[in-house]
């Protein structure tokens, strides 16, 4: 009896009750790919025609795309009833970032506001970087504005390059980043510069600092995979929590480990890609013990396609996921239970660079009967429903289904 959450980052299945709110009203980012494989024979280099997800429509994504919309996206419907229980969940939490909505999926919403940073250049608080320059002994910040960070470090990699600058700048989100090339500036040098900010923006409520190398030369830089996120921990405890406490085996995959400031997190696994951390996971669930929570986080729909507004590449994406998702079933055991989930949207066809306030997919494969899941008020039923199948204390929030 084990429990496995996968989490497809930004794969979002429609607007949620409050995306005005957002500005995000219509924003639909399954619905959308879909659309528009639909509409073209030949999108790319990367892939052609309809979107085909076979395995993940067999799961029910296309039936939980309905209870989201009201209809099933393009190339997304099946002929008979799917093999697994689907639903759909709108989030509670404010905000519409990455530690929302996983630590909601592990049954705990965040009721505050995050801070979070003027669309003004500059954008940083002066005190702020002044306290920054000087206890990270830097000459200096390049930035110091709202950007798309492959924009931004290929607008002023050379100038960090020369001057010895971190190039620093936010986005929608609650989060202070900070770029810098791993070669001139240092790795570990940036890791300091991060954990120094951590600790300044902590009185902004700012939900993470995230670091972000890169390496190459000017007009090829490139972000690497040693990314790593300094979040804040969650308010509560989480179904890691309590699985910790109980002893239980834990596993995380990706930046799983970061986004829970690495409590609770476990074994952690990381890799550079989707397909890595694929791997990973199979390798995981091979290695984890009866009783076990292994929690995993898929993230290049949401950094590599999302952000970029890659439609094509998020469709690749998406189908390569797919792909592979009969070598998990393979693997599971009769009484183990496998949640697909997202934890909000990334609208490639939206305006802007930003995540998008939607309703995301619950897909579950489990040996036992399981009544019908439908539309969920909160991503915490997830939570709730992992700690009951494996049989940990009740969750505060959260209804199981």
């Amino acid at each position: 009896m084990r429990a496995v959450i996968l989490v497809m980052d930004s794969v979002g299945i429609g607007g949620a009750p409050d995306a005005a709110h957002y500005g995000d009203l219509g924003a639909d980012t399954v619905g959308h790919i879909a659309e528009a494989c639909a509409r073209s024979c030949a999108d790319s280099e990367q892939r052609a025609g309809p979107l085909r997800l076979p395995h993940l429509v067999k799961l029910g994504l296309g039936e939980a795309c309905c209870l989201a919309t009201g209809r099933r996206p393009l190339g997304l419907e099946h002929p008979s009833h799917p093999a697994a229980q689907f639903g759909s969940a709108c989030e509670q939490s404010r905000g519409k970032d990455t530690p929302s909505g996983h630590w909601e999926i592990a049954g705990v919403p965040v009721s505050f506001d995050w801070g979070y940073f003027p669309r003004t250049v500059p954008c940083f608080p002066t005190e702020l970087v002044a306290a920054l320059c000087e206890q990270a002994g830097l000459p200096g910040i390049l930035g110091d504005c709202h950007a798309s960070g492959t924009d931004i470090i290929e607008r002023l990699g050379y100038a960090h390059m020369t001057t010895g600058r971190p190039i620093c700048y936010t986005s929608a989100d609650s989060v202070f980043q900070i770029a810098a090339h791993e070669e001139s500036f240092g790795l570990e040098r940036l890791y300091e510069i991060c954990a120094t900010a951590r600790r300044l923006v902590d009185p902004l409520n700012i939900g993470r600092v995230i670091a972000r190398p890169f390496t190459g030369t000017p007009g090829g830089f490139k972000r690497t995979a040693n990314r790593r996120d300094f979040a804040v921990p969650p308010p509560e405890d989480t179904v890691l929590d309590a699985a910790e406490q109980t002893g239980r085996d834990i596993i995380t995959i990706g930046k799983i480990a970061d986004i829970f400031s690495h409590r609770a997190t476990g074994l952690n696994k990381k890799a550079a890609d989707n397909d890595a951390l694929f791997d990973r996971t199979l390798e995981g669930l091979d290695q984890l013990c009866d009783g076990g929570l292994l929690f995993a986080n898929f993230v290049d729909f949401d950094t590599i396609y999302g952000h970029r507004r890659d439609v094509s590449g998020y469709a690749a994406a998406l189908e390569a996921f797919d792909r592979r998702l009969p070598e998990l079933l393979a693997r599971l055991r009769a009484d183990d239970l496998l949640l697909i989930t997202a934890d909000h949207g990334c609208d490639p066809t939206w305006p802007g660079t930003d995540h998008t306030r939607e309703q995301i997919p619950i897909l579950v494969a489990c040996g036992q009967e399981m009544p019908t899941i439908g539309r969920r008020s909160g991503f915490a039923d997830i939570g709730a429903t992992v700690a009951r199948h494996l049989e940990l204390p009740p969750l505060p929030h959260g209804a199981p289904f």
